[in-house]
């Protein structure tokens, strides 16, 4: 989860009406409409079905993201400035600063030196559910995938303050890197922890996890491994699940279990902090454990404080 796009009635509102804005990730950061992506001599790049892809998640699909703030001060532009080279992968881009151009590809053991499981976060947020994880487990690498500049600054400060050499972050729009950037089959786990919930039904559209989504986890995982979810919004949670459910590339795995009682959702409705309050029990369950890999952030603090109910979710790749 990205702590800047922070979940909950707190979380600013989306630019008014329902056509996108002109905002930088659509125009770059000079505020000049980018036209057709240009080879080094001025040519188009031609058209093909992973640019189509990219070109689409910016001009006919809304973002689920609204950019808030992309300068650094302090000690996060000293730590972009001496450490970004080697941490930041090097993208090229397509359309805008936060796209990834559809030919290129992420060689995880030459950007690590070696060959060991590839966990990739969704939404890392300042980093600190990544830079926990790969401290507790330096036989993995691990990649943060995230927009917001300011905590990808952040991020890349606490893995130089604890020396670690098993994470990289990457500035880039979440749908691209799954379906072009990543070889197939070459993750062993997909996180999306909090995301945005984008909890008014107008701006529901915008949800990251969804039908559409399913497929680019699906690609990038290899068979057997895992697609971790958590959110703190119930009815993002039941479409979460609903999404998983109806993938045909998932599995549950935790399917069945969780049910009445002892179901997170059925405790959402009972108290109904971010729902209407109802008696009517969860029969269907399917939810996880949380998961002990993810240490509690701020972010999530700040839920409980909140009232919410906490929903973690875990897929198997068929």
């Amino acid at each position: 989860m990205s702590e800047i796009q922070a979940s909950g009635p707190e979380s600013p509102a989306t630019t008014a009406n329902e056509q996108p804005t002109q905002t930088s990730e659509q125009h770059g950061d000079q505020g000049v409409a980018q036209k057709a992506p240009r080879t080094q001599d001025g040519t188009p790049r031609p058209v093909t079905p992973g640019s189509q892809a990219a070109e689409g998640t910016y001009r006919t699909q809304p973002v689920s993201f609204v950019r808030r703030g992309t300068r650094l001060q302090g000690r996060r532009q000293k730590a972009w400035d001496d450490h970004s080279a080697y941490l930041a992968v090097d993208v090229p881009r397509h359309i805008s600063d936060t796209s990834v151009h559809p030919e290129f590809v992420f060689d995880a053991a030459a950007e690590f030196g070696r060959t060991a499981p590839l966990i990739v976060e969704i939404g890392s947020g300042l980093g600190d559910a990544v830079v926990h994880s790969a401290q507790e487990n330096p036989d993995k690498d691990f990649l943060a995938v995230e927009v917001y500049t300011p905590g990808l600054a952040q991020t890349i400060q606490k893995i130089v303050a604890n020396e670690l050499t098993n994470v990289r972050v990457v500035q880039a729009n979440a749908p691209e890197v799954l379906s072009t950037m990543l070889p197939a089959g070459s993750v062993a786990e997909v996180w999306v922890f909090f995301p945005d919930p984008w909890h008014k039904s107008k701006h529901n559209k915008r949800r990251m996890v969804k039908d559409s989504f399913a497929p680019l986890v699906a690609r990038a995982l290899a068979p057997g491994g895992v697609w971790r979810l958590a959110t703190d919004w119930s009815a993002y949670a039941e479409q979460m699940l609903e999404v998983g459910m109806n993938a045909e590339d998932f599995t549950n795995v935790h399917a069945g279990e969780r049910t009445g009682s002892a179901s997170p959702l059925t405790e959402a409705r009972r108290c109904g902090v971010d729902c209407e309050q109802s008696d009517e029990p969860d029969e269907a369950g399917g939810w996880a454990p949380r998961f002990d890999g993810r240490v509690l952030t701020s972010f999530e603090n700040k839920a409980h404080k909140a009232g919410r109910v906490i929903f973690d979710l875990s897929f198997r790749r068929n």
